[in-house]
Order: structure tokens, then C-alpha cells, then sequence
């Protein structure tokens, strides 16, 4: 992390004098209507919860203010030389009920939900900062997550390879209602388990081409580091996970 402050004070810095998000950056964000599919799969952390599967169909619109892919939408308000404001909303596939695991035999469920809040871009010479706070707009948590990336994009003949690192603040409220365990949830395997907030951080990378069925093919893999207040709960028994995303997009 000593490293990577003055990394992004330096690219920040930098915003003053240019307004170029580089040519790879351009080429891995096109403009038009969409259409598309999408799927996820995480290995859950939860005992006895092996992985999520998250079907994403993929129907949407992105231009330099406007992006719609499906449930994620973002719309800029406000730019400052390279520095972007938006407003976002995304879906949060989290939760679990009684069926998913033993573990949770006994359990209120814990429920899928949506955000939304800000988040600040900034994009130059192929580099990209994202700062973003988001709120869970449905009151299941009733938390939130604030969160940080630096990602930076290269091309190498018809394939774009995107690594990137991140780490995400998560309050009290968010890790209590999808780690923790009520005094009515307590069980002879299951400890009453009420924590404070956590800070997860991942490294990952993104592999795309348009080299398949005329549309655009993303790979994405994950690498998530996740908090002691987190792995400290009866509820979870690995200390990190991986996760995929393999998303294709076509313009109408």
C-alpha cells in the first residue's frame, strides 16, 4: 500500500495537465445499445455453501454519460478535467436462507439486495481510478460499502488484459446481517457472533476480445481477501475465495 498512495496522488495529480483516458481504454469502452449475456459464479465462504451461480442477462446502453448493463446503471452528473462524478446503482448478491446450508438451519434469511450511491472515475493514459460509496437503498442491512480500485489496461494483438487491485471498507451494519448471528439464531453449533466493521481487499484481472461472434468476450477472475470480522464468524470457514464473471456484449 506504501506504494500505491503515491501512485494515485500522482495520477490525480496528472489529471491537470491532460485529458486522455488512452487509446486501449477507449477501445475496451464503446458507445451504442447492447445486448448480451452474463455469468457469475463465486465460491461462497459460508460452511457448507459451496458456490453462488448469478445468471446476468445483458440488455443496455452506454455513451459518455450514460451506462446500462442490465440491473448496473451509472450516469455522470458532473466532469473536472479527467476526474468524473456519477451516480450508480448496482444489484448486491449476497444472503442465504435455511436451504443453502446446515449451517443456517434456524436462521432469518438473509436477503439479495440493491445499492446505490456516488463514485468518482478517473481515467488517463489507460489507467483507471474508481472511488465509490454505496448504500443498501432497500433497508435489508441498512450498511454500506465504500471502496477503492486502480486497474490499468493493455492490448496485446486482438486481446485486452486489464489486473487490477482493490479493497472495500464494509460498516457494522452490512457485516452483522451477513456474518453475524442473532441471540435468537444461536444454536449448540452456532455461538451468538456480533461484530464491528471490515475491510476486504482483492486483486484480479480481466481478459476480453472481439474475436468471437462478432461481439465482445470478457473473462474476469477475482482473488477476494476477506476481513478477520469476518472469518472469525461460525458461519464461515475459508479466509478467501475466487470468483468469475464471463460476460459477451454485441452492438445492435
Amino acid at each position: 500500500m506504501k506504494k500505491i498512495i503515491p501512485l494515485l496522488a500522482c495520477l490525480l495529480i496528472g489529471s491537470v495537465y491532460a485529458d486522455e483516458r488512452g487509446d486501449i481504454r477507449a477501445q475496451l469502452e464503446p458507445t451504442g445499445f447492447l445486448y448480451g449475456f452474463g455469468l457469475g459464479i463465486n465460491k461462497e465462504i459460508y460452511k457448507g455453501y459451496n458456490r453462488r451461480v448469478i445468471p446476468l442477462p445483458i440488455l443496455g446502453y452506454r455513451d459518455k454519460e450514460l451506462a446500462i448493463y442490465g440491473p448496473f446503471i451509472s450516469y455522470e452528473f458532473f466532469q473536472l478535467d479527467d476526474i468524473e462524478f456519477q451516480v450508480q446503482a448496482a444489484p448486491r448478491f449476497q444472503g442465504f436462507d435455511e436451504s443453502d446450508s446446515e449451517i443456517f438451519a434456524g436462521m432469518q434469511e438473509r436477503k439479495f439486495s440493491m445499492d446505490a450511491g456516488l463514485s468518482i472515475k478517473y481515467e488517463r493514459q489507460d489507467w483507471k481510478i474508481t472511488l465509490s460509496a454505496m448504500f443498501d437503498v432497500l433497508n435489508n442491512s441498512n450498511g454500506y460499502e465504500v471502496s477503492a480500485q486502480l486497474s490499468r489496461a493493455y492490448k496485446k494483438g486482438p486481446v485486452f488484459i486489464e489486473p487490477n487491485i482493490s479493497l472495500s471498507y464494509l460498516d457494522d451494519k452490512h457485516v452483522n446481517y451477513y456474518y453475524g448471528v442473532s441471540a435468537r439464531e444461536t444454536a449448540s453449533f452456532r455461538p451468538q457472533y456480533l461484530t464491528s466493521s471490515a475491510v476486504n481487499s482483492a486483486i484480479g484481472i480481466a481478459v476480453s476480445t472481439p474475436l468471437f461472434w462478432g461481439g465482445f468476450t470478457q473473462l474476469a477472475i477475482d482473488y477476494n481477501l476477506f476481513d478477520e470480522n469476518i472469518t472469525d464468524s461460525p458461519l464461515v470457514e475459508d479466509k478467501t475465495n475466487l470468483s468469475f464473471r464471463l460476460l459477451f456484449s454485441k452492438f445492435f
